[in-house]
């Protein structure tokens, strides 16, 4: 069976990538600019790539995904 993987754009602390996790997903990479969320996420998930600032993505550099998720900022 083919897992089912994920990336998530405006990160924060990773509750997406946690979600995908329990629910059988493989979070992939993230892409988030704060410190203290980027250093939550390394330690939580160790093995999810970090790509920082959104502005500065190219989408064929990234690990094809299924899923790509992003949070609001409000």
């Amino acid at each position: 069976m083919r897992c089912i993987t994920m990336g998530s754009l405006f990160d924060g602390i990773g509750g997406f990538p946690l979600a995908a996790i329990h629910n059988g997903v493989i979070p992939l990479w993230v892409s988030e600019i704060e410190p203290f969320p980027i250093r939550v996420t390394q330690q939580r998930m160790p093995g999810m790539l970090h790509y920082g600032d959104i502005t500065k993505l190219d989408g064929a550099m990234l690990p094809p995904v299924d899923i790509k998720i992003g949070r609001a900022h409000v």
